[in-house]
């Protein structure tokens, strides 16, 4: 299973990997349209913790046991046995928030609606998700992690 690893000792805390996930989870893929014309703004799905002289990225680790999933009420939350990710149905959603109550890291928020929760789901559509391939000093690994 393919995770993203965060190496703290190389984060510099410059926020690009919120930059380019919000990007990535534009209408446009545009960097000036998702900040300054879309509305509502798209959500990043990374969130970076900066407690000086340590920050490091935040986002969905994809459990093993994921306790969002189990907490889950309505089934929105749901484990891919294949490949291990977590995934959020938006339309199954119904805002209870359990899931963002159990997170352990933290890493789960309610989208720009206010009515559904966001999280990370790897840029399943691209090779290497955006926060890791923008990710200028290396923090921020693509790599195979046993579980």
């Amino acid at each position: 299973m393919k995770r993203i690893v965060a190496k703290e000792e190389f984060c510099m805390g410059c926020g690009l990997c919120e930059v380019y996930c919000t990007v990535q989870h534009s209408k446009s893929k545009d960097i000036v349209k998702a900040y300054n014309r879309e509305h509502p703004r798209p959500l990043s799905r990374v969130r970076l913790e900066m407690n000086q002289p340590v920050s490091f990225a935040i986002q969905c680790r994809h459990c093993e046991d994921a306790p969002c999933v189990t907490a889950c009420l309505s089934g929105a939350m749901q484990k891919d046995e294949a490949t291990g990710l977590v995934t959020h149905d938006a339309e199954k959603c119904i805002g209870c928030w359990t899931c963002i109550m159990v997170c352990p890291y933290g890493a789960i928020k309610m989208d720009a609606s206010g009515k559904v929760v966001s999280k990370c789901d790897l840029c399943s559509e691209l090779d290497v998700p955006a926060c890791v391939a923008n990710c200028p000093n290396g923090a921020l690994v693509y790599k195979e992690v046993k579980p």
